[in-house]
């Protein structure tokens, strides 16, 4: 189609519309875009009536696939051979392997794919494990790698159980009023502590061929190595030295074997361990857990035939996508783990994007979605009731089954898009959201904002625990959360005289950066938490010319790239300095629209060439993609796990994302035309 000269007030079709800036496209083309955008999601949708994209995550996955299946010799190893094809496939030039895609190499990546390969028959001398080593030793080798990874090692026979930070699962048989709790720290640390805590007083081990070991690895030789915890000799008057003498007493009871309430614990740990198997697919729902579990399990003694074992297998199993034959982006047989499934995310914005975008709040594929969603409403007490007893059950969680993990973000979420449904059962459908949002004003925080699954999730002294270097103990609130939920608390008549309101908005405010922009927890990273702050403001009432909003979009204006779009890297979590800065995506694009046209900004040359490099850049079939070049069918990254540990790939935030930011500029163009 045409596109509209300066300044002539007509669309190619000749009709009146609002007067265009230069970079304009006639908004028929962006309503076609919309349409083609909306038709594309419409056919994703499963017959069940939810949406569920595929969610990438790193190396490690199938690196600990590998591991788990040789310890505890099981597996399909037509599967574990086409995983190796995977990992390969992730490779950097210089060797290693990356937390995301285009980032720096990691030490922990490099050891655990460098041992996955030798268990499925590398020798040291091939080529390509010359060049592992090559990079794992500049990195520091072996002795740098996280906890997890060297207790992996260690039930390898291929570092020292003395020498790793203990886990012992008395942690347990804290109260809840003990300031050191399991209840304090994140639930997802949580999932995977407990049953690690098992496998570290059980300290499984099977013994390796020599040609399958690591110690080349190690510098100067793993006989030189200093495997030992080192103390903060520059404050030795600090948490970490605290938390490391009472590590050093740890290990001494468990050489001594002091250990009077290890049997109670066991038990405790495993029962606590069974309970939230049930109404759930495998611990957590989560891979690591998941794989921790059934580890712990036959650490336990269940044999491989356990129904709890076959249970745990089949749930972990599942999160396998398995290609024979490659893929069209690449030709090559592959296997490769999802870390969990994102169906009740994936389908709360796909229903919020389609409701918003035009789709009858009657149609019948909004209701058979609707109905799906409402199936999984939470009706169980989880571990979130610990600290918030006194609540009925409600919300929703992430995946297929999580009945103990609902989380603020997903329910806020579902709330949101249930807004877009005219449901026949509109009573039940109210009784379920009125029950979800007094669960949701229960888990605000002291501070006025929202974390994702617990409540005052946010004791930093648990950082400093030897065990916590994956950096995520806690769950503190965060505003990119706190933004969703002010713009979904509008929609259910919430208002800023609410004083619940006015302390979650003061947090926003106080958390802004000097900028003007927010960091983003849950996504990538400073455009992510920027969008869903201004969207929430502008839900919630707060004037759009106020210096906090005005600040922020002229952050995302000047953070545009040169061909229109916009991107981040996840590497800014490691610089911030960097924030706003990486090669630009649909995903990330969507967003920094969503934000400036939430700000009140619908005429800029940014907005339109925003609009324009989405246009541009969708497919005839109405989709995106976020393809990096040259990387082997690799996808950039637009979620976050845990900040600077672990990042995700939503296959469909490319799709609805854009959708969204496409309906919402036409509406406003619309609304200008009206009122012109």
């Amino acid at each position: 189609m045409n596109e509209v000269p300066h300044n002539s007030g007509l669309t190619s079709s000749g009709s009146s519309q609002p007067r265009f800036g230069r970079m304009d496209l006639a908004l028929d083309r962006v309503k076609d875009g919309l349409e083609r955008a909306k038709e594309w999601l419409l056919g994703q949708q499963e017959t069940e009536g939810y949406w569920c994209g595929e969610l990438e995550a790193d190396v490690m996955l199938e690196a600990d696939y590998i591991f788990m299946h040789t310890l505890l010799g099981t597996g399909d190893p037509g599967k574990m051979e086409r995983a190796v094809n995977e990992i390969l496939r992730h490779q950097n030039e210089d060797g290693g392997w990356s937390l995301y895609p285009g980032g720096v190499s990691n030490v922990s990546y490099g050891v655990k794919a460098y041992l996955a390969l030798k268990l499925m028959g590398y020798t040291t001398d091939d080529p390509v494990m010359v060049k592992i080593r090559e990079n794992v030793l500049a990195l520091g080798g072996v002795v740098e790698c996280n906890t997890f990874t060297k207790i992996y090692l260690c039930a390898l026979g291929q570092y020292d159980y003395d020498a790793v930070p203990a886990i012992p699962p008395e942690i347990v048989l804290f109260p809840n009023w003990f300031y050191f709790n399991i209840y304090e720290i994140s639930s997802w640390s949580r999932g995977i502590l407990v049953p690690l805590s098992i496998i570290y007083a059980k300290k499984p081990f099977k013994k390796l061929a020599p040609e399958q070991g690591i110690s080349e690895l190690f510098v100067g030789g793993r006989e030189n190595a200093d495997l030992r915890l080192r103390w903060d000799k520059k404050r030795p008057v600090s948490w970490r030295n605290f938390f490391l003498f009472w590590d050093r007493l740890a290990h001494l009871s468990e050489r001594v074997h002091i250990r009077p309430l290890r049997k109670v614990a066991l038990r405790k740990a495993e029962a606590w361990m069974l309970e939230r198997f049930e109404k759930s697919d495998g611990l957590g729902a989560i891979y690591p857990a998941m794989l921790n579990s059934i580890v712990a399990l036959r650490c336990l003694g269940r044999s491989v035939d356990d129904p709890q074992m076959i249970r745990a297998l089949d749930e972990f199993e599942k999160l396998g996508i398995d290609c024979p034959d490659g893929t069209p982006e690449y030709p090559v047989p592959t296997f490769r783990m999802q870390p969990c499934f994102p169906p009740v995310w994936d389908t709360a914005q796909a229903i919020y994007a389609l409701g918003e975008a035009g789709v009858p709040k009657d149609d019948p594929r909004l209701l058979r979605a609707a109905d799906w969603v409402l199936s999984k409403e939470v009706r169980h007490k989880g571990d979130w009731a610990e600290k918030v007893p006194n609540v009925e059950p409600g919300g929703w969680y992430f995946e297929f089954n999580n009945e103990f993990y609902p989380d603020v973000d997903d329910t806020a979420q579902v709330l949101l898009a249930l807004k877009n449904v005219a449901n026949p059962r509109e009573r039940y459908q109210d009784e379920v959201c009125q029950r979800a949002l007094t669960w949701i004003w229960a888990m605000q925080c002291k501070n006025g904002g929202w974390a994702a699954f617990d409540k005052d999730n946010t004791k930093s002294i648990f950082q400093y625990i030897p065990f916590a270097d994956h950096n995520a103990m806690l769950d503190p609130p965060t505003v990119d959360i706190t933004g969703r939920m002010l713009e979904m608390l509008s929609l259910y008549g919430c208002t800023r005289e609410d004083p619940r309101v006015q302390k979650a908005v003061q947090f926003i405010l106080k958390e802004q950066e000097s900028d003007g922009s927010w960091f983003g927890r849950w996504g990538v990273n400073y455009l992510y938490g920027t969008f869903l702050v201004l969207r929430g403001l502008e839900a919630i009432g707060f004037w759009n010319h106020e210096p906090p909003v005005q600040q922020a979009a002229e952050w995302i204006r000047m953070v545009q790239n040169a061909d229109g779009g916009w991107g981040e890297s996840c590497g800014t979590y490691d610089d911030p300095a960097q924030r706003g800065i990486g090669p630009s995506t649909p995903s990330q694009t969507a967003w920094a629209l969503l934000g400036l046209l939430a700000a009140g900004d619908t005429r800029s040359d940014s907005v339109a060439k925003g609009i324009r490099w989405l246009i541009e850049r969708q497919h005839e079939d109405g989709s995106w993609d976020e393809l990096m070049p040259e990387r082997n069918g690799e996808s950039y990254y637009t979620g976050t796990g845990f900040p600077r540990v672990f990042y995700l790939g939503y296959h469909l935030y490319k799709q609805y994302f854009p959708l969204l930011a496409l309906t919402t500029y036409t509406r406003a163009m619309e609304r200008e035309a009206s009122a012109a």
